[in-house]
């Protein structure tokens, strides 16, 4: 009996639905894209409209095949992939490559529900080629960028793999930011804190009105604060509230899983992508703060009978996103009679839980607060103290979300022209801060601002610009830093000097050195692939295609015209005006320029000119040193390694130094990695036992060696293996001993079986069939 057939993107999916659907209905998936433009050319028809050719991926062929056949037996199809646009041209791809007919129904769901599923089946439509085109335009022209740009880049800048229409402007954010950071100089004030007491000897808490810009004035400020007296001047009291937050939409989804969770960004799209198979929340990549009146009323509900009545508040969020698709929903649980979910792993909880909490406090009362504000007038002086105090008298939303109790702060009851005594005092010297580095939270708040990205692309922006290492996101260790300090305490001023740790960054965006080269050439010679507004302008290009039918060639044409003049353009610029040569200044020792540039095995420093009758000296620049920033004195400190560090008992020399691979201990010709000690501490007894374990290690693994080849036998993971003794990338050859030779001991191999093995003239040996058992008889 033939059944309809619906097709879905992915597996998890496909289970899911099916149980919805019934016996009437088998669920296919498509493991997402099935079709794309070939990987060998570009696959674009510039003279012909730019019209695309597109070919069945090789590892869906056997996907397609399953598909047609499901597809001639079935009596009715539906295409049920995502509600993107996107997911839309999934559909498309799928109507052409199975030969469907133009009208076969085209179904979308905001959530994987058996209600939701069984409505979009009785209402179905046909493709909506208005958002097939919008993402094919995308398409065309990030591969015509990829295809014309990535060989310029390769040829004129060494490390650069790719440029980007969208990732390009996301590297040249982190460079700016960067380079901001670089150029910020700190400007020190002090700020004035005390504690006073009021007649009934209660501690409050209170901060100067004015800042110092100078120990000076903090100190004679200090002095006067001790001979003159402090009165209450005014006590204002007034009712405040704080509102919920609108439900989650995917940038600010990402943003909250990271402050809250710690989660990246990939991690999770990757956990809601999940959660949404599994029929738990709705579609993850959203931009429309819209709930579904259902959700509104069933909130509501819940509401209610938890909290009470007061504690509920109907709301409908608009989204201010000219783009935005008010038809879909915003992130939300699919049934918000479960606030935990039973079965699931530990972060999936957490972020279920996240999305449950929001959703829930967006349908709810504001909190109300009181808010205290105390001015305490100092004589003798223009400046006054302030103290502020905060309760919180009605929880509404934060009952269930962000909870502020810890903030609470009550003050003694004062009333004015109450007199205070000073207990202590601490004016402290601070320093101005540039702006923070991006996180990957950040960076996607900052890119949605900016209109140069959507929903689904957000998670995939900030993923490739750290694959192709022009982003790192790292952990850094401040440096110390001196600042001042003049306290009152017990009628007495001291001055203090003391130290802080400033810098330190967690999990914060850097960019590479090539990021650098990147971004200025870039800049020079294609400005509209890397501006901002032009980016963003394209984005709504794309959203007019998709929403009012404009034409995608035009769109695509307008771009690649005056884009591919700059290509042609390019191709002249020499290599040395992009690789961002600097120099810091003279070496003290020899008089010679010092310089630092990018060069084919990443930055260097170099001593002297290429041109001068001695060679010059090159030194790699250390993890975290970039060419933008390191001083003079700190490339000179590279040139003090190699560092030698004594010799070994037979009487070779240890030196320690830093390489591509790390700081590292040297041998005659052998290398030992340092993990815990720098190349400047290591001391020689440790050298030697970090020598003596490497020659230990040698001894164990090697089984046999051959005289007058490089050919060895040595013991490794897997077991013995030949190899042919050339590095990794030269040639490199390994031969698992046991596959070719069975059960030969692989100290007996001869130097010519070795060869031959290496060369692949000794055929591997079959592995013996393991023999099936016999099924025991079960006596009678």
């Amino acid at each position: 009996m033939s059944k309809n057939l619906v097709i879905v993107e992915s597996p998890a999916k496909a289970k899911t639905i099916e149980k919805f659907l019934g016996p009437d209905y088998v669920v296919k998936s498509s493991i997402g894209h099935i079709r794309d433009m070939p990987k060998k050319d570009m696959g674009v028809n510039i003279e012909n409209d730019f019209l695309p050719t597109y070919a069945i991926s090789s590892d869906k062929k056997k996907v397609v095949a399953d598909l047609k056949k499901s597809a001639k037996s079935a009596e009715k199809i539906f295409l049920a992939t995502d509600e993107d646009r996107e997911g839309e041209a999934i559909a498309w791809h799928l109507q052409q490559a199975l030969s469907l007919d133009s009208n076969t129904p085209r179904i979308v769901f905001h959530e994987i529900t058996k209600g939701a599923i069984t409505e979009a089946i009785k209402n179905p439509r046909t493709i909506n080629t208005d958002l097939v085109d919008a993402q094919q335009a995308r398409r065309i022209i990030d591969r015509l960028v990829g295809f014309e740009i990535s060989p310029v880049l390769w040829r004129k800048i060494s490390g650069a793999r790719s440029a980007g229409r969208v990732q390009s402007p996301v590297v040249r954010l982190v460079v700016e930011r960067e380079r901001e950071i670089s150029a910020h100089n700190p400007i020190s004030t002090f700020k004035v804190k005390a504690n006073l007491t009021n007649k009934n000897n209660q501690n409050l808490e209170v901060k100067l009105s004015k800042e110092f810009s100078s120990k000076e004035d903090a100190l004679f400020f200090a002095k006067a604060l001790l001979e003159a007296k402090l009165i209450v001047d005014l006590v204002e009291t007034k009712p405040s509230k704080r509102s919920p937050k609108a439900p989650f939409i995917t940038s600010t989804l990402q943003q909250e899983a990271s402050q809250k969770l710690g989660f990246s960004v990939k991690q999770t799209m990757s956990i809601a992508q999940n959660l949404y198979r599994e029929g738990a929340i709705t579609y993850m990549r959203t931009d429309s703060l819209n709930l579904s009146e259902v959700a509104i009323s069933a909130a509501q509900e819940e509401i209610i009978s938890k909290y009470g009545k007061e504690f509920h508040q109907a709301r409908r969020y608009k989204t201010s996103s000219s783009g935005a698709q008010e038809a879909h929903e915003a992130i939300r649980p699919t049934d918000l009679t479960k606030p935990t979910i039973l079965g699931l792993d530990e972060q999936s909880s957490k972020l279920y839980s996240l999305i449950y909490k929001r959703t829930l406090a967006s349908q709810m009362s504001d909190a109300q607060l009181q808010k205290t504000k105390v001015t305490i007038s100092i004589s003798g002086r223009d400046e006054h103290f302030i103290a502020d105090g905060e309760v919180l008298s009605f929880a509404g939303f934060l009952e269930v979300y962000d909870y502020m109790s810890s903030d609470d702060k009550l003050l003694p009851e004062i009333s004015k022209s109450d007199i205070l005594t000073l207990v202590d005092m601490s004016s402290r010297e601070s320093f101005s801060r540039a702006k923070p580095r991006y996180t990957e939270a950040s960076l996607v708040k900052e890119i949605e601002q900016m209109g140069i990205g959507r929903p689904s692309t957000f998670a995939t922006m900030i993923t490739t610009v750290q694959d192709r290492n022009y982003v790192v996101k790292d952990t850094r260790e401040g440096v110390q830093r001196e600042y001042q300090c003049i306290e009152i305490s017990n009628g007495n001023i001291s001055e203090l000097t003391q130290t802080e740790t400033t810098g330190a960054e967690k999990n914060k965006l850097f960019p590479t050195n090539v990021a650098y080269l990147l971004v200025d050439f870039l800049l020079k010679n294609f400005r509209n692939i890397i501006g901002y507004e032009f980016t963003a302008n394209l984005e709504s290009d794309f959203d007019l295609i998709a929403e009012e039918s404009k034409s995608w060639t035009g769109v695509v044409r307008n771009f690649y015209e005056p884009f591919h003049e700059q290509i042609e353009l390019a191709k002249d610029i020499s290599r040395d005006e992009t690789h961002g040569k600097r120099e810091l200044g003279e070496d003290p020792v020899s008089g010679k320029p010092v310089s630092v540039r990018f060069g084919r095995y990443g930055a260097f420093a170099q001593i002297g000119r290429q041109d001068d009758e001695e060679k010059p000296t090159f030194a790699s620049l250390r993890t975290g040193q970039d060419i933008e920033n390191i001083t003079l004195l700190e490339a000179l400190e590279l040139f003090k390694m190699p560092r030698t560090i004594g010799e070994t008992e037979s009487g070779e020399t240890i030196k320690a130094n830093y390489g591509r691979f790390g700081p590292y201990i040297q041998y005659g010709k052998k290398y030992v990695s340092l993990k815990e000690e720098t190349p400047e501490e290591v001391t020689l007894e440790t050298a030697l036992e970090l020598i003596a374990a490497k020659e230990k290690f040698d001894a164990e693994r090697i089984i046999k060696v051959f005289d007058d080849s490089d050919i060895q036998v040595l013991n490794g993971r897997f077991g013995p293996y030949i190899w042919n003794g050339k590095k990794r990338g030269k040639g490199q050859k390994n031969v698992t001993v046991t596959k070719v030779f069975g059960d030969k001991e692989p100290a007996d191999l001869t130097l010519e079986e070795c060869k031959k093995a290496i060369e692949g003239k000794i055929k591997a040996k079959a592995k013996p069939k393991k023999r099936k058992k016999k099924p025991t008889q079960k006596k009678k």
